[in-house]
């Protein structure tokens, strides 16, 4: 049997991200792993006859990005299937983009667009904005979403296809938006509502739309350097969908699926207790169906995540108005304790700070009886904390799943404000804290929620915490939550690996492990922080084999 590499890069910059945060200059591969890492003399005997040799000529390696929370099957059906229009958009933009999409799509089909501004609910929420809708599309129902993915805007039609007329009760969890002056319905659909235009629209796909939608989206995590993701809310079309896609030799790259434990509206097929029962027939070598999943509340700029203090008063919201739980403590603290039991880490969507407050109580009762844990819990979204809690989430070991990439001033950040108010809105991401007090840190995109999962757009941010596409320019979003670049790396690295319990696998460029790797067109340790997030990927290796290349 050959001892020689298969694959040997050198007269590199190559960082590790291995605990010690080594640099080599050369990299030996064998059979999809690891062979060796270090000087080019200690390499160059590994060269055989048949040994592929490549020359970096200087340029940057490191291991392949982890993204630590997707939505994978709703990126690709968004990049193959669906329309895109900015979350900047306005009305006008808004319908000119559906007339289009209109006008190209056979009658009585849906037309699906993403994604409008959170900011924009109150635009929406009128008569007169449902009658331009109407009017951009008359004859097919339509669904645009918003950037939260929680909530949705159809036209009269969809309401119609729906059954959704004036008297029509909203499904718990849930509400439909009305006009303020006339009472009338305006096709908002908030939260769980906005389940039933998604479960119509579902309809459409095959499981052959879905396993190419994954399929599409793959190939651009790919190009973005991503060789591995957690796929936040993995029902069960979509964890047969990647276990099709492996057995089929085109997953290219490592999928931790987060089972939901509770139906979330967006969502369809097998949940709870019957997809935990056949998880393990979609178990492949790079499919890990092994967290689960739950809401706790819902998102800022709708007014549902849950919070310690009340928003900003409204007409649409009852005095006092905090968000409400999705699940009650003894529920929750249930559900902890069964997925422990199954040897899974939950993943738990929390966007409010007291909602976080209610996960950790929740994980420090299942601690007191049931000891040290064997798996990592993860908060998702833990961009609103009280300071009193940072410090818990190292007690506890729960996981800060840091994402979406929006730890800079945005839009976004903007409709948080007219919610929250502008010093509680811009107390958002308290990462450096987090850091600081020995919580594990790992770095998401909550794709497509934001458009493309471009990890050094979020590197810069977290970094510089302003905008690295130039707006808002000279504003810093709490700015003293700034980290240093290394540690941003290691978020999006051997962070989320660690999270995901795939650590032993990838992550870091170690000897044994998978060989998951990014060639750079530039060494980001020696360009200025705010050129960060103009990085490149010049080639994306994984499992030692060429997955993109620039």
């Amino acid at each position: 049997m050959s001892t020689s590499a298969d694959l040997i890069l050198t007269d590199g910059r190559i960082y590790t991200a291995d605990a010690k945060g080594s640099w080599a200059e050369a990299i030996a591969v064998r059979g999809g792993r690891i062979l060796a890492v270090g000087a080019y003399a200690e390499i160059a005997p590994l060269r055989g006859p048949h040994t592929e040799f490549v020359g970096l000529a200087g340029r940057m390696v490191m291991p392949g990005f982890i993204d630590v929370h997707n939505h994978i099957l709703m990126a690709g059906q968004s990049a193959l299937y669906e329309m895109q229009f900015s979350y900047a958009a306005t009305l006008e933009e808004i319908c000119d983009h559906v007339c289009r999409q209109a006008e190209k799509t056979p009658v009585g089909q849906w037309v699906i667009g993403n994604a409008w501004g959170a900011d924009m609910i109150t635009t929406l929420n009128r008569d007169s904005s449902l009658a331009r809708l109407d009017a951009a599309s008359p004859h097919h129902p339509v669904m645009l979403r918003d950037e939260t993915m929680h909530n949705r805007w159809v036209n009269s039609a969809a309401m119609h296809a729906l059954g959704i007329g004036q008297t029509t009760k909203a499904p718990p969890q849930g509400s439909f938006g009305r006009d303020p002056e006339s009472g009338r319905l305006t096709g908002l659909l908030i939260e769980a509502a906005s389940g039933m235009a998604e479960f119509a629209a579902d309809q459409a796909f095959s499981e052959d739309m879905r396993i190419a939608a994954i399929k599409r989206a793959v190939e651009i995590a790919n190009s973005l350097g991503i060789t591995g993701f957690q796929e936040a809310a993995t029902a069960l079309p979509i964890l047969k969908a990647l276990a099709a896609l492996d057995r089929a030799s085109n997953l290219t790259a490592w999928a931790v699926g987060s089972l939901p434990l509770v139906p979330p509206g967006f969502l369809f097929g097998e949940t709870g207790d019957a997809l935990l029962a056949v998880r393990d027939e979609y178990r492949t070598p790079h499919v890990h169906p092994s967290f689960t999943k739950l809401f706790l509340d819902g998102v800022p700029g709708a007014r549902t995540a849950a919070f310690h203090e009340a928003y900003v008063p409204d007409s649409a919201h009852p005095h006092g108005n905090r968000g409400d739980l999705l699940i009650d403590m003894p529920d929750l603290i249930r559900m902890i304790d069964k997925s422990e039991k199954l040897g899974m880490g939950l993943k738990v969507h929390c966007t409010g700070d007291r909602a976080v407050t209610i996960m950790l109580d929740a994980v420090e009762v299942v601690r007191h009886f049931n000891g040290p844990a064997i798996v990592r819990h993860q908060i998702a979204h833990a961009s609103y904390v009280r300071p009193d809690d940072i410090a818990r989430f190292a007690k506890l070991g729960v996981v800060a799943d840091l994402c979406p990439m929006m730890w800079f001033p945005t839009a976004f950040l903007e409709s948080h404000k007219e919610v929250l108010g502008e010093e509680r809105a811009t107390r958002f991401w308290p990462i450096a804290a987090l850091r600081e007090s020995g919580a594990l840190i790992a770095g998401g995109s909550d794709w497509p929620v934001v458009p493309l999962p471009n990890p050094w757009i979020g590197i810069e941010g977290m970094v510089t915490r302003q905008n690295p596409f130039g707006d808002f320019p000279g504003v810093s979003l709490w700015a003293d939550q700034a980290i240093d670049l290394e540690s941003a790396v290691r978020a999006y690295t051997i962070n989320p690996a660690v999270a995901m319990g795939i650590d032993a696998l990838t992550g870091s460029l170690e000897p044994g492990k998978s060989a998951d790797l990014i060639v750079l067109n530039q060494n980001v340790f020696d360009v200025p922080a705010n050129q960060i997030g103009k990085t490149t990927i010049q080639a994306t290796y994984f499992e030692g084999r060429v997955v993109y290349q620039a």
